[in-house]
Order: C-alpha cells, then structure tokens, then sequence
C-alpha cells in the first residue's frame, strides 16, 4: 500500500537563505516579434503584463502546487530577452526560509511565458485559428543558491 500524500515536515531545518533561476523560452513569428518591439500590440505591452503576472504567481505558488510550503517571498525579478525567433525570460526568486525557492520560479517563468501567449495569440494564429509555430520550451532552473548569507 502506497503512503498517504503529506508535505514534507521542515519544522527542525534552519532558516536559510535561498535563490532559483528558472528560465523559458515562447517561439513566435518575426512579425509578432516587431509588433512587440514596436509596442504595437493591441492588448498593451506583453512584457509589463507578464511580468505582474509572474510576480503574482510566485507569491501563490503553495495554491498551485499542494505540496509546496507557503514561504516568505524576499524577492522576485522577471528579465526578458527578445530574440528574432521569439522571448526568453528569466525568473529569479529569493527568500529566507526553511525550503528552496525552485517550484516559484518554475511557476513564474511559466506564467509569464503564458502571459506573452494571452497577450500576442490574436498575431500567432494561422487562417484556420491554430498556432502552428507558437510554443513554450525550455523551461527549467538553471540555478539554486542556499546559503547562510545573502549573494
């Protein structure tokens, strides 16, 4: 018989400083990419809206993801990099507390990325409403700092 679904128990561990890097990366069409960059995008800024929306994902995280603990969020930076073939962004969280900070990232990274899609789907259908070339890759941490002093 399989044990019952619990948290882990972090009563006992120190609190600690903690930082995660997670990163993703959205496909689109080099017209797509020139509306954002010409700030021609009828929703608003893709960016901007992305980046709220990550923030805000990071901090609900334990809703999301059950078996993460509801931690103290220090910091949350969004970056973007636009390239011809589409946005790369970056999430880094930080905090003190008893657990790392790699399911927030993890979730605001793929917020953020879903949010460019919301914002921009009207530029990257095809005539028959599919997204032929759109698509969310790469996501993953590419870094995870725990240490007793702040970086």
């Amino acid at each position: 018989m399989s044990e019952p679904v619990k948290m882990v128990d972090i009563t006992s561990k120190p609190e600690t400083y903690r930082e995660a890097i997670a990163e993703g990366f959205i496909r689109l069409k080099k017209s797509t990419i020139q509306l954002i960059r010409e700030g021609k995008v009828e929703k608003g800024d893709p960016l901007a809206i992305a980046t709220v929306a990550a923030t805000i994902a990071v901090k609900k995280t334990p809703e999301l993801i059950p078996m993460a603990h509801n931690i103290p969020i220090t910091n949350v930076k969004v970056e973007y990099e636009i390239l011809n073939d589409g946005i790369k962004a970056r999430v880094t969280v930080k905090t003190t507390a008893k657990t790392g900070v790699e399911m927030e990232a993890l979730v605001g990274v793929t917020t953020a990325l879903l949010n460019i899609w919301d914002v921009i789907k009207k530029y990257e259908k095809d005539e028959q409403g599919q997204y032929p070339t759109t698509k969310i890759e790469n996501v993953r941490v590419t870094k995870k700092i725990k240490t007793t002093t702040p970086t």
